[in-house]
């Protein structure tokens, strides 16, 4: 199984939260596609004729694509790659791009699943964060949607500064009356270099308060689960069969291929990531010139990210996956560092698969990272 990934690297106006690359300029929109397009044909044979299960429009806001931007895209995937009988095909949108006009074509292109980035049903967080649509829109495009598409990921943040339990138990439920398939939610993080990370340092918007976050996640999954959701990945839940066969090719570590400025490729054994920069991934592409960086993994670089990968997801981490890809050594490091977390109920053993508990799960990611090999 193998995925491609294509960044679209525009949008409307920026997020105050957001570090993804992306341009508010879309002058060179066009040339930019015939660019990805070109990376495409370069990079054909990256996969070794792997037939590809997944195809994901990220961004930056792919819903930003004309109808012909997105046909030559396809009509590129289709000619050079072998794609499978029934691939799961996403593109992120944004709700203020969710016209009935938008939705239908979208409808009768190959793409059979949207990404809708509303994050708050509530009009004072959409401002906070600067979010292009409004509360009406968040609502009003779900509804559409749900005309033309049966399967449907939403993405909510919580944590939002001045924003109440009950207010975010409000967004979860506005989200089950719409019988949304699936959710992808995560806590608002501060990254460097943001507009948010200003406005906090200049006391224009209070600091993101760490139990917020515990008691939305824990709301979160309680409402979630208890709703016929299954919480198959950290950030990630799924009614049956909705979970997103992409995502999931990621945590289980399966090759792809990273197409665009900033996206990265995954192949097994390296990883690579193009130029953060359009104007010069253009001038790159126009000479057949990819312009990327690429990571030769070691054993430890491997170890490292199946622990943290595994950890966050259902299916925990099995020993003797860790003995057959790592060998002995890795294994008894993970048995020697993991048992201080069995002890204290964060961790579990379920016939040597080793899972995080509920009580452990928002730790999940500092647990994993305890159990990192280092050299």
């Amino acid at each position: 199984m193998s995925g491609i990934y294509i960044h679209i690297p525009f949008c409307k106006q920026a997020c105050h939260y957001c570090d993804f690359h992306f341009s508010t300029s879309v002058k060179k929109k066009s040339q930019l596609v015939d660019m990805l397009c070109r990376e495409l044909v370069l990079r054909k044979n990256e996969l070794n004729s792997a037939e590809i299960q997944t195809i994901y429009f990220g961004g930056g806001t792919p819903s930003l694509l004309s109808e012909e931007e997105l046909g030559s895209l396809f009509d590129t995937i289709y000619q050079n790659f072998e794609v499978s009988e029934n691939p799961e095909i996403t593109l992120e949108a944004n709700p203020d791009d969710l016209s009935e006009e938008n939705l239908k074509i979208l409808s009768q292109s190959p793409v059979n699943r949207l990404s809708i980035g509303v994050q708050s049903f509530f009009e004072e967080d959409l401002r906070l964060m600067n979010r292009a649509h409004n509360s009406e829109e968040a609502l009003g495009s779900l509804k559409l949607a749900k005309k033309y598409f049966e399967n449907i990921s939403i993405d909510l943040i919580y944590g939002i500064p001045g924003q109440s339990n009950e207010q975010w138990k409000q967004n979860l439920q506005k989200t089950l009356e719409l019988d949304i398939p699936h959710v992808s939610s995560y806590a608002l993080t501060v990254e460097p270099k943001t507009a948010l990370e200003k406005f906090i340092e200049k006391g224009k918007i209070k600091a993101v308060d760490d139990e917020q976050y515990r008691q939305q996640f824990e709301i979160l999954v309680s409402t979630l689960t208890s709703n016929g959701f299954e919480h198959y990945e950290f950030s990630n839940f799924g009614k049956s069969g909705y979970h997103s066969r992409n995502n999931m090719a990621y945590w289980m570590g399966k090759p792809y291929l990273g197409i665009g400025p900033s996206a990265h490729s995954f192949d097994g054994s390296s990883r690579k990531w193009n130029i953060s920069n359009n104007s010069l991934y253009i001038k790159s592409l126009e000479k057949d010139q990819i312009p990327q960086e690429t990571e030769e993994l070691t054993t430890t670089d491997k170890y490292n990210e199946f622990v943290m990968t595994r950890l966050r997801t259902k299916f925990g981490v099995n020993l003797k996956d860790i003995e057959d890809n790592f060998g002995q050594k890795y294994a008894e490091h993970f048995l020697t560092y993991t048992s201080e977390f069995l002890q204290n109920g964060l961790m579990k053993n379920v016939m040597g698969s080793f899972h995080i508990t509920q009580k452990g799960k928002f730790l999940s990611d500092g647990i994993a990272s305890e159990l990192f090999y280092i050299n």
